[in-house]
């Protein structure tokens, strides 16, 4: 592939014209123009319209840059890889993780991490907001359950189970269900979704549950559940040493599904960064079953 010309017309597509894309790469303003005219002739498709005022990407412009910055970015993410394998890893991590369990599970292994590894810089936001990565300029994703876009590359770190569970007080005023039709007679505590997943008949089932408190926090639902407000369902790590001291019973245990994936998700250019991959790792390593 010939290169020539490509760097320029890049330059000149993100900062809007010959003038800003020449300081930039700091050479002549006619170097700019002769390398992106030389680049329009060999490709024989005009690149930019072009003004005495403006420059502006034509349709075949913006189609070629998309391709341009992915295979530059290819190419930074290469060279830094074969750099970082020469080098303990260094540089800035970004990552995004849900609010409950990246308290309680991911950020104390982060902190474990950044000890072992000085150089490195963590940026960790908490969010259980779905955020874009690459928009966003994430490294990293720590992602719960279902798994929605493809276009990521995703590694099984560990597994999570739901458990429909409500306090001793709770049943011995109100009974215990034991067919999901019964949890209509029972004030559920609902969480973000208005429905709980189960398993019946070999098949999943989602099951619309109703109530009088509704609240986006895990932990805020597993208090009003320990308060005998009604039942919840949660996931493990919420409600596991409650289970173990006899604080809850765990419920519907024939209709409990399948446990969910705890993910590492990271966009397609960060694949050859040897500090992501070695976070993974790790992650992997500390969360295994």
């Amino acid at each position: 592939m010939n290169w020539e010309g490509v760097n320029e017309f890049v330059a000149v597509y993100e900062t809007g014209g010959f003038t800003p894309a020449a300081k930039q790469l700091d050479c002549s303003t006619a170097q700019i123009s002769r390398q992106v005219s030389a680049l329009e002739n060999r490709l024989g498709s005009k690149l930019f319209y072009r003004t005495t005022r403006k420059v502006s990407a034509t349709e075949a412009g913006q189609i070629y840059y998309q391709h341009c910055r992915q295979i530059l970015d290819a190419l930074q993410e290469a060279e830094r890889a074969l750099t970082d394998l020469q080098t303990s890893p260094r540089g800035k991590l970004k990552i995004t993780a849900p609010v409950a369990y990246g308290e309680s599970h991911i950020t104390p292994l982060l902190n474990n991490f950044m000890q072992r590894h000085p150089d490195l810089e963590l940026n960790c936001q908490l969010t259980n907001q779905t955020i874009d990565l690459v928009d966003e300029g994430f490294d990293l994703a720590i992602r719960l359950g279902r798994l929605s876009d493809s276009s990521m590359i995703a590694r099984r770190l560990s597994s999570r189970r739901l458990y429909v569970c409500a306090t001793p007080e709770y049943l011995a005023r109100h009974g215990e269900p034991h067919t999901l039709s019964e949890l209509n007679h029972h004030s559920c505590l609902q969480g973000t979704l208005d429905y709980w997943r189960f398993k019946s008949q070999g098949q999943e089932r989602n099951l619309r549950i109703h109530g009088r408190i509704r609240c986006n926090s895990g932990h805020a639902l597993l208090d009003a559940a320990l308060k005998s407000l009604g039942i919840v369902q949660l996931p493990d790590y919420y409600v596991d040493e409650a289970l173990k001291s006899g604080k809850l019973v765990s419920l519907l245990s024939p209709f409990q599904g399948a446990d969910e994936g705890i993910w590492a998700l990271y966009p397609q250019n960060r694949l050859l960064s040897p500090k992501v991959r070695l976070l993974v790792d790790y992650l992997v390593e500390q969360l295994r079953i």
